[in-house]
């Protein structure tokens, strides 16, 4: 038995799926297959079935579901006890931010954490929230701000700050759409959205479909401030958060109507491992966090 069989076998049993284990842990289905049918066989009992939909825990699995948890914080205990004992007055803080908080919070977050923790270091990594909340749970990062992610059982999660989603066109758009747009007129408006699994993809789709609204996505951008500086320049919309709306030098010759009935709004969470590492450093930062005035900031 070897950490990597534990640490696949609980993604896999989290995710309720091969494949989904496969896209966070990022290595070949085949090597996760390998990896728990040894498990299995050297238990002696089969930890997993198969389903219509993916796999879940057997009875046994689900007993050794909670061995195996115990053991991965066992062990992230140990390296950090020994990473203490090497180097008892530093550490370093690994924080993931999505690119457009991390324009407006790194300065504040870095003079902070000097503050608070004089003798540790940070790095801050930016991500879309999809690919960080795979980070968090494969160890890369300590904490993250992350946008609509996905429930995980090793993920603790607390809302920051939720913002008004809106539709930008530009200005020049004719006939111009009203100051207000109901959430069930959204698919009369042609839209460019990013992929999924972008978050904002996924919250505006989630909404829609809740209205049994069909959307026209005739463009599928995956980077916010390029689909905003599309919408400048052609007869069509997008949906962002409203504080994006400042993040091209175009700004000011784009409009946006406020969606209502119901209002959308993404949702800002502090997310870290429930058992990860640098947990002294992880509070320091996630004070720091809490402490920071968002709405302010997101402007």
């Amino acid at each position: 038995m070897d950490l990597k069989q534990i640490d696949y076998f609980i993604v896999v049993c989290e995710q309720r799926s091969f494949s989904r284990a496969v896209d966070i842990l990022e290595v070949s289905q085949p090597s996760v297959s390998r990896r728990v049918q040894a498990l299995e066989q050297e238990l002696g009992q089969h930890l997993l079935r198969r389903t219509g939909r993916g796999v879940e825990p057997t009875e046994a699995g689900l007993r050794f579901l909670n061995h195996a948890r115990a053991l991965q914080r066992l062990a992230a205990h140990a390296r950090q006890d020994l990473r203490n004992f090497r180097s008892p007055d530093r550490g370093k803080l690994r924080l993931g931010l999505p690119p457009r908080v991390a324009r407006r919070l790194t300065p504040l977050i870095v003079q902070a954490f000097r503050a608070q923790a004089p003798g540790s270091s940070i790095s801050i990594a930016e991500g879309l929230s999809a690919d960080m909340r795979g980070w968090l749970i494969k160890g890369r990062i300590d904490l993250a701000l992350l946008y609509d992610p996905l429930p995980a059982a090793t993920l603790s999660c607390e809302t920051l700050y939720r913002e008004d989603m809106v539709v930008a066109y530009a200005r020049t758009l004719r006939p111009a759409p009203p100051r207000r747009i109901a959430a069930r007129d959204l698919g009369r408006y042609p839209l460019v959205l990013p992929s999924r699994p972008n978050s904002i993809r996924m919250l505006v789709e989630d909404a829609c479909t809740d209205l049994d609204v069909a959307l026209q996505i005739v463009a599928e951008v995956d980077v916010v401030q390029t689909a905003v500086q599309t919408v400048a320049y052609d007869r069509i919309c997008t949906i962002i958060p409203r504080s994006a709306l400042h993040d091209i030098p175009q700004h000011r010759a784009l409009a946006c109507s406020t969606i209502h009935d119901p209002a959308i709004r993404n949702n800002l969470v502090l997310a870290t491992p429930i058992h990860g590492q640098e947990r002294q450093l992880t509070e320091t930062a996630a004070h720091i966090l809490r402490g920071i005035d968002m709405a302010k900031c997101m402007v």
